[in-house]
């Protein structure tokens, strides 16, 4: 009996990650910019007065 019970967690689970692949939602609603802009670069420890490494 447990192992009807293992058997039937692990497809739940297949079937689970199956559906969340096919209907993940497309790339347009992601949270993340595309461009970084001035605030946002200060976030992720880059120096926004600098452009392409040079000084502006």
């Amino acid at each position: 009996m447990m192992r009807l019970g293992l058997v039937t967690v692990a497809l739940t689970l297949v079937v689970f990650f199956v559906i969340y692949r096919i209907i993940k939602l497309p790339s347009r609603y992601d949270r993340k910019p595309q461009t970084l802009s001035p605030w946002s670069a200060l976030d992720h420890g880059i120096d926004p007065s600098t452009v392409n490494g040079e000084e502006s």
